[in-house]
């Protein structure tokens, strides 16, 4: 299926209003899915048997920067059989306080290997996912502060009396 085909049948399945944009100026076109039917989108596209996008190749939390507000992740899925790749897209606004996170639904009940990219997602941007059965930091220790990955993290200076370079 080509681009196009994949838009008509997720908006014949969810509706018009389950795509909110999309991007084709780059070298790899994506569709801006409304957030709350991530996980259901891509549900139907693993599933059914004119996509089979049967692989999660990548997941990848977006910070759009202070300015804008907008936290975002972006989901690479592959069909193994037919060999073709499609990008998906989701984004919402946030006002930055760690208390109140960015939040998107878990793929992980469709991908699996979602399971440990949405765990990356969470730790180093500190987006939330709805529904994850065990969202918890995968590469910095439990009780450390702040999401480095964010574009206004500061650094901090010391982590339990050791200096940080």
């Amino acid at each position: 299926m080509i681009f196009e085909d994949i838009k008509l049948l997720l908006t014949e399945k969810f509706g018009p209003g389950v795509i909110v944009g999309e991007e084709t100026g780059g070298l790899q076109p994506a569709l801006l899915i409304e957030p709350g039917q991530i996980a259901s989108v891509c549900l139907e596209l693993r599933n059914n048997p004119k996509t089979y996008f049967d692989f999660l190749s990548s997941l990848t939390g977006v910070d759009y920067g202070p300015e804008a507000m907008r936290f975002g992740v972006v989901y690479h899925l592959a069909s193994i059989p037919y060999k073709t790749q499609l990008t998906l897209k989701v984004s919402a606004e946030n006002d930055r306080d760690l208390n109140n996170l960015p939040s998107f639904p878990s793929i992980n009940a469709v991908y699996r290997t979602a399971d440990w990219h949405e765990r990356e997602a969470y730790d180093l941007i500190g987006i939330f996912f709805e529904g994850h059965p065990d969202l918890r930091r995968i590469l910095l220790p439990d009780d450390w502060e702040g999401f480095p990955l964010r574009k206004d993290y500061k650094t901090a200076e010391f982590y339990k009396g050791i200096k940080i370079d």
